[in-house]
């Protein structure tokens, strides 16, 4: 039996079925394959279908659009700016679920229970291997200090991913230090900001620089294709922190929508997805980290090593996109 199928057995053994309606649809801007194995469980357990309508641009535009008419029950997506987004659009409704916010931290989900956190995801540093010393890379605030110039490679500072990086620096730190740290990681990159995160790594494999600012499943992604397996074994994975707090973190996270016509089949699925077994699937699918402090990572992700997440409110990291915008745009990183 297969790690997934035990995962799969335990979560359906983990759950108990409810006589609810006999579907759920969801939107998502995650792949279907990404979330179809935690979603068949769900459907083994409770003998309700999960209708996946994966869209990639829009999003926010199409549940405005179709208003009350909406067909969708729940949003899934990735990134806290995103999930700020749906929430200004005023299109979910509050779940107010012990068993969720039981099993999700306060600081990885609404205050006013309109989303909660799945699973979460580190920006950290992917560093070469040989060229860079155990123990050389330390906070956030150090990659920009000199000793750094000409080693940092990365995907452009206008990228969803490193603005919400940009906003946790603001929300430690107020926007003039946080201007200052952006004007130094650019003074430091060794070459133009473009691409992505998996291309930042193979520029550390060629040579080109020495860390890449890279989100830890990228590690796992990379391993799984016999192509980039190379540019994965080259680097080792280092967390920094913040001075006055831990690594950052992101989030893939969960809402229902005001429409909602399957509420209750909806909610089962939102506390089904924080079930430690579905919890394990989850994350082992996606080289991510549980929310749950008591699901298990899967052994490629815990060989990756322990770390402190960050604690900043994801609320206030989502509010600050803008502010990290601007500030990347003034400081012209990109270009």
């Amino acid at each position: 039996m297969t790690a997934r199928s035990v995962l799969l057995a335990s979560c359906i053994a983990a759950v108990a079925a409810p006589a609810l309606a006999d579907e759920v649809n969801v939107y998502t801007t995650r792949q279907a394959f990404l979330i179809e194995p935690v979603m068949e469980a769900f459907t083994a357990e409770t003998g309700i279908s999960v209708n996946l309508a994966y869209i990639d641009q829009g999003l926010v535009e199409r549940l405005r659009s179709e208003g009350a008419r909406s067909p969708a029950d729940l949003v899934m997506t990735v990134d806290i700016a995103n999930l700020q987004q749906i929430v200004e659009a005023d299109v979910l409704q509050p779940v107010d679920s012990a068993a969720m916010k039981e099993a999700v931290p306060a600081h990885l989900r609404s205050p006013d229970d309109l989303w909660y956190a799945l699973t979460t995801r580190a920006r950290v540093a992917f560093a070469h291997k040989e060229r860079v010393a155990e123990g050389e890379i330390t906070t956030y605030e150090d990659l920009a200090t000199e000793k750094w110039q000409g080693r940092i490679c990365t995907r452009p500072g206008t990228h969803a991913y490193n603005l919400a990086l940009m906003a946790a620096v603001i929300g430690h730190h107020g926007e003039e230090a946080a201007k200052a740290w952006a004007e130094g990681v650019k003074a430091n990159l060794a070459k133009k900001p473009e691409g992505n995160d998996r291309g930042q790594v193979r520029s550390v494999w060629a040579g080109e620089c020495d860390i890449a600012l890279t989100n830890t499943y990228y590690m796992g992604a990379m391993l799984a294709e016999a192509d980039q397996k190379e540019w994965a074994e080259s680097v080792r994975i280092v967390f920094p922190t913040f001075e006055n707090g831990g690594s950052h973190v992101n989030v893939s996270g969960v809402a229902m929508t005001k429409s909602a016509p399957n509420r209750d089949a909806a909610l089962a699925l939102m506390e089904f997805l924080v079930s430690p077994a579905a919890q394990a699937i989850y994350a082992e699918v996606n080289y991510e980290f549980p929310v749950r402090d008591d699901a298990a990572r899967s052994e490629l992700v815990a060989s990756w090593g322990e770390f402190t997440p960050d604690t900043l409110d994801l609320t206030e990291v989502g509010k600050l996109r803008p502010v990290a915008l601007r500030i990347m745009e003034e400081v012209g990183f990109d270009d």
